[in-house]
Formats: C-alpha cells, sequence, structure tokens
C-alpha cells in the first residue's frame, strides 16, 4: 500500500522480538519502546528539508546542511508517552503536545478526552506516536484533530499494526506516511493486534 513503510532494519527485528515477549518486564519494555523509536524516526525523517549551511572546522571550511522544518511530535496518550523520549533525542528542538483518546471497549471507536494544541500550528511537519495501530480510530480521529486544526504535513508512527488499521487511517487519510516496525496478521474479535504484544499502556506501566 503506498505510504506504509515497514522497516526491515535487524536491530528493529531484534528489539522487537524482545518487545513481543510476555515475560519482558515494564522497565525493559519502556527500554525497547524508546529504542526503536529512535530507530523509526531516523527512518521517518529522511525527508526533512535541509539547507546549505557554511560551517568552519578546526581544520577548515566545508558545506554542511541543517533542517529547514519545524516538527512537532504528537503522542496519543497513553501508550504514545513511551515513543516521546527516543523520537526527542534524535530532535531535541521538536515541540511535544499531547491528544488523549481512549478506545470504548464496546463500540471500539476513539473517545476524545484530553487535547493541548497551541492556538495556531507552529511547525510545519506533526508526527504522531502511538505504539500500536489496531482498529485505526484513534490515530484516524487524531490526524483529523490536527488537519481541522491547521496542521498541513502529518506522518504516524507505530511499531506495530493490522492491516485493518492501516486501511482505515489510508482510506481516511491518503496523504499520511505511515511507519511501522512490523505488519501484524489481524485484528482479534475485541480489537485487538494479533500476534501482536498485548496493551502496550499496560505493558509499559506495568497496570496489566
Amino acid at each position: 500500500m503506498r505510504n506504509v513503510y515497514e522497516s526491515d532494519h535487524p536491530l528493529v527485528k531484534h528489539k522487537l522480538t524482545i518487545l513481543r515477549d510476555k515475560t519482558t518486564d515494564p522497565r525493559k519494555f519502556r527500554e525497547l519502546v524508546r529504542e526503536i523509536s529512535i530507530l523509526l524516526a531516523y527512518e521517518a525523517t529522511r525527508d526533512l528539508a535541509v539547507a546549505p549551511t557554511p560551517v568552519e572546522t578546526p581544520m577548515g571550511a566545508t558545506t554542511g546542511a541543517l533542517l529547514q522544518e519545524r516538527i512537532g511530535l504528537v503522542p496519543i496518550l497513553r501508550a504514545g508517552l513511551g515513543m516521546v523520549e527516543g523520537v526527542w533525542e534524535m530532535m531535541p528542538g521538536s515541540e511535544v503536545w499531547h491528544i488523549g483518546l481512549f478506545r470504548d471497549e464496546r463500540t471500539l471507536q476513539p473517545v476524545e478526552y484530553y487535547n493541548k494544541l497551541p492556538v495556531s500550528p507552529t511547525v510545519q511537519i506533526c508526527i504522531v506516536l502511538d505504539p500500536m495501530l489496531a482498529t485505526g480510530g484513534s490515530a484516524t480521529a487524531t490526524v483529523g484533530i490536527l488537519k481541522e486544526w491547521g496542521a498541513e504535513r502529518i506522518k504516524f508512527m507505530g511499531i506495530i499494526a493490522a492491516p485493518e488499521g492501516i486501511k482505515t487511517l489510508h482510506q481516511t487519510h491518503p496523504d499520511v506516511d505511515i511507519h511501522l516496525a512490523a505488519v501484524d496478521e489481524r485484528l482479534n474479535d475485541i480489537g485487538y493486534i494479533v500476534p501482536g504484544l498485548g496493551d502496550a499502556g499496560d505493558r509499559q506501566f506495568g497496570t496489566g
């Protein structure tokens, strides 16, 4: 599917395997989410605009490149919080805003309960962060909120996705690039990704 990028990096595959393991404790789980997020951020930002910039090294003058676009990170609460630290390490100048959505377990539809966006956009690119793209409802709703707010360029970055979630997000927002560590088999009858890794929020925060 166009605009869907699944990482084939050996480090991503290695870390994802440990992340999936049901015996991985919350501390290690958070560490792996952060590390995978760093690797995915590298891939998701390959097309950022840069400008030629002169620089003096200890050995002489050369021409380097500096980013020309401001970036906003938008973690979907609460599971998306675990991805922020890693991406922020790569792009410490990024702004971070939070959007809170929970999935109604009866309807599987997202319900917004928190929105901390500024009055108007201050960045050129928004990266939505959520470890799991399951039904796609929360991601689709978040992108819709960002577009209504005025964001012009949006990417989604997640760790594991189900084909159903990718389809939902892509059908509603075909202009949004989707960067993932893995695309799994399917959703089960209660809307969880199979084989997945369980509830990413519970496993990060030790609440499962």
